[in-house]
């Protein structure tokens, strides 16, 4: 069982906020807790910074415990910052693990509102997110559910992916009030302006000005209007970082 003291080898320095919720596996490691228990509510602080490496290996120690219900990792953060990076790394590098993408569920045009382009969050299909994906990978079900390609411009197949004890959700808005209740733990990833510039120009390309001035402040208005980074129980700053290393086959 951790205690402050191992919280200061892990940190640096003792951290009293608890994580995100789901009283479970995350908790019993950061908490001290054991696994079940649903902490009293605290003063919010702001979130730790931690390393990608540090992230790893606090979720191997929390897998490790052996959790009654699946651990739910969301990854939200700025564009450009490695969200999918990060998570394609974890999930290769950790054993039985769901991993589920925002980017799947894009409204069709036909159904956004009209003023969709300025308005954060409303070109995603959130609640579908949270009913066919989330809510049943949290409670340790069977995922069902069809992604919606921007590409195509039509609903793909059905994939069905089986229970898993790792969960990752990562892509802009995965830390939407909505989806909160079913995640373990949420971790804002970052970089700073200048490094974020010179990804999506490699990126995006010829298209880079026309993102730029248009989702990225969406992104960013959705940030402020939900307290996004100052509600995530830890953040990752990629500008320098690279992701865990992928395990030697």
């Amino acid at each position: 069982m951790s205690s402050l003291s191992d919280k200061k080898v892990i940190y640096g320095k003792p951290h009293l906020r608890y994580p995100s919720g789901g009283g479970y596996g995350i908790i019993g490691v950061f908490s001290g807790l054991p696994l079940g228990a649903h902490p009293a509510k605290e003063a919010k602080a702001m979130p730790t910074p931690i390393t990608a490496h540090t992230l790893s290996a606090l979720l191997t120690a929390a897998l490790a415990q052996k959790p009654t219900r699946p651990l739910v990792l969301a990854l939200d953060g700025r564009c450009g910052s490695g969200k999918t990076t990060l998570a394609n790394a974890l999930a290769a590098q950790l054993p039985g693990c769901t991993l589920l993408r925002t980017d799947d569920f894009y409204l069709p045009p036909a159904r956004r509102s009209p003023d969709w382009a300025h308005t954060p969050c409303a070109n995603m299909d959130l609640t579908r997110l949270r009913d066919e994906a989330l809510r049943p990978a949290y409670a340790g079900q069977t995922v069902d559910y069809r992604a919606y390609s921007c590409r195509e411009g039509a609903y793909l197949p059905s994939a069905q992916l089986p229970a898993q004890p790792l969960v990752i959700l990562e892509g802009s808005y995965s830390h939407h009030p909505l989806l909160r209740p079913y995640e373990t733990l949420r971790v804002f990833v970052t970089c700073t302006k200048a490094e974020q510039t010179r990804r999506l120009q490699a990126r995006e390309g010829a298209h880079y000005a026309d993102f730029a001035a248009r989702w990225v402040p969406l992104e960013e208005g959705y940030f402020a209007q939900y307290g996004v980074a100052e509600n995530a129980d830890f953040v990752v700053d990629n500008t320098k970082s690279k992701p865990p290393a992928e395990p030697v086959a």
